[in-house]
C-alpha cells in the first residue's frame, strides 16, 4: 500500500515527449490495479496506433472527429462536438486483442481509458443518441450525468460517465465512497470496490474546482495506517485519482466544471455509500438548478 497525498493524487498536464499527449497515468503511477488513462490531441491528418493487448479500451471523443481502423472493424466520422460543453459524446468500446489506428479528420481530443479484461465482448460505437442523461441532486448540488458506458453495458469492467457541475454547485455530493465490496443476503451489490479517475475540463481557462478526498475507518488504506485527507485544486486537463474514500467536488463561481469519470474494480457497478454525516442533505432539497442540462438535448 502507499500513502496518498494532495501532491500524488493529482496529475497535471504536460511534460511528455510525445507531442500528441496531453496527459496520462498508468496503473503503476497510480499505485493501483485497473485503470490506465490518457488524453491525446491530434491535428487533421495525424495518425496514432495502439493495441488493447489484454485490456478493454474505450475511446471517448472530447472534441473533434476522427476515423478508426482496426482488426475488429472500421468506424468513420467518430465524434463531432466542438468541446465537451457543446453536446454529448461519441465513444468506441474495443475488446482485448484489438489493434487500431486513429486518423484525425480535424483538430480533436480523445480520451483513452483501459482496464485489464479477459472477456471478448464485441466492439461497439456509442453515439450521442445512446448516451443517457440524468439530472441528479438538487438546489446547489444539482448536476448533469451523461452515461457513456453505464453498468449493464456489454463489457467486463469499464464504467464511464461524464459530469457537468454549474458555477458554484457541488457534485459527488453528499460525499460517497466505493472502496469495499459488500453484498446483501440476496447477492445485490451494496458497495463495489472501484478505482476512479476524474479528468477535468473547465469552460474558461482561468477556472478551477476544489475536490476533497478523505477516508473513514472502514477504508482498507485507513485501517492499514494510510488514511487520506486531501484538498485538491483541479484545473483544465488535470487528472485526479480516487483510490479510496469520499470525494466531493465544488465548482468555482463563474465557471462550469466538467469531469470524465473512469471506474473499474470488483464489479461493473456504481454501487456506493454516502458519508453518514452528510446523507441527510438528500432530503433537504427544494428544487433543481435550471442551468442543467448545460446544452439542449433530445433535439
Amino acid at each position: 500500500m502507499r500513502q496518498y497525498t494532495a501532491e500524488n493524487l493529482i496529475i497535471h498536464p504536460g511534460g511528455h515527449t510525445d507531442p500528441q499527449m496531453v496527459t496520462s497515468v498508468t496503473t503503476e503511477q497510480a499505485g493501483w490495479d485497473f485503470v490506465g488513462f490518457q488524453v491525446r490531441r491530434m491535428r487533421a491528418g495525424d495518425h496514432w496506433s495502439g493495441d488493447t493487448d489484454n485490456c478493454e479500451v474505450a475511446l471517448v471523443m472530447l472534441s473533434g472527429t476522427l476515423d478508426v481502423t482496426s482488426n475488429r472493424g472500421e468506424w468513420r466520422d467518430v465524434g463531432g462536438r466542438s468541446s465537451v460543453f457543446d453536446g454529448p459524446p461519441h465513444a468506441l468500446y474495443l475488446p482485448p486483442g484489438t489493434s487500431y489506428t486513429l486518423i484525425a479528420r480535424d483538430t480533436c481530443e480523445v480520451a483513452v481509458a483501459s482496464v485489464p479484461a479477459d472477456q471478448d465482448h464485441p466492439p461497439r460505437l456509442i453515439t450521442p443518441a445512446d448516451v443517457t442523461l440524468e439530472i441528479r441532486g438538487g438546489d446547489n448540488a444539482t448536476r448533469q450525468i451523461n452515461g457513456i458506458i453505464p453498468p449493464g453495458f456489454p463489457c467486463q469492467r469499464l464504467v464511464i460517465v461524464e459530469v457537468y457541475t454549474p458555477s458554484g454547485n457541488w457534485s459527488s455530493y453528499p460525499p460517497h465512497k466505493h472502496d469495499l465490496h459488500r453484498t446483501a443476503d440476496d447477492g445485490t451489490i451494496i458497495e463495489a470496490d472501484l478505482e476512479e479517475i476524474y479528468f477535468y475540463k473547465i469552460d474558461r481557462p482561468s477556472g478551477f474546482a476544489y475536490q476533497r478526498i478523505y477516508t473513514d475507518t472502514t477504508s482498507p488504506l485507513h485501517q492499514a495506517g494510510y488514511p487520506i485527507d486531501a484538498m485538491l485544486i483541479a484545473h483544465d486537463n488535470d487528472i485526479v485519482l480516487i483510490p479510496e474514500g469520499y470525494h466531493p467536488v465544488v465548482s468555482a463561481p463563474g465557471y462550469t466544471t466538467y469531469y470524465l469519470n473512469i471506474l473499474a474494480g470488483s464489479a461493473q457497478s456504481l454501487a456506493n455509500v454516502d458519508d453518514p454525516q452528510h446523507a441527510w442533505v438528500k432530503d433537504s432539497y427544494h428544487g433543481r438548478d435550471s442551468r442543467v442540462p448545460v446544452y439542449p438535448v433530445g433535439t
